[in-house]
């Protein structure tokens, strides 16, 4: 089986994820030290480069999404040129995600006189939400009384 392979960009935005604070998702305190750690990381690989240092500094202070964008296609260039550092941050990246708290509250609903109700919890994906679906029906099919 060959490892996951995780991309920059995925990498970067959980790195930054504290600069935005914009993430609904709630994480560890552990967690939280990592993505310290991996954007430490990335700052220590990228400090010689001028551009790159530049687009960090503009990440932190200013908070510029356009600047992780190009953090991360630096990251890139980076990862592809030393592959023990690739595999370093991504097993960080990982362990910030094993870190990730889940929500586990319940989801009830009560339906009645033949109402139909639809409640979804997607953890990511795609969420397909409808009544029901009838496949391979021809003009001669009859269902519920009706003919299609």
């Amino acid at each position: 089986m060959e490892p996951v392979t995780i991309t920059a960009a995925v990498i970067t935005n959980l790195a930054f994820t504290k600069v935005f604070e914009t993430t609904i998702e709630k994480f560890t305190e552990g967690a939280l030290t990592k993505m310290d750690q991996l954007r430490q990381k990335i700052w220590n690989k990228l400090r010689d480069n001028p551009t790159a240092e530049a687009a960090l500094a503009e990440v932190e202070n200013n908070r510029s999404h356009s600047h992780l964008e190009q953090v991360a296609a630096l990251l890139q260039v980076e990862m592809s040129k030393d592959e023990k550092f690739a595999q370093e941050i991504q097993a960080i990246t990982q362990e910030i995600g094993a870190g990730k708290l889940q929500a586990n509250n319940s989801m009830t609903q009560n339906n009645y006189d033949k109402s139909t109700g639809y409640q979804t919890k997607v953890g990511g994906g795609t969420a397909f939400i409808g009544g029901t679906h009838y496949h391979g029906l021809d003009s001669n099919s009859t269902i519920d009384g009706g003919t299609f």
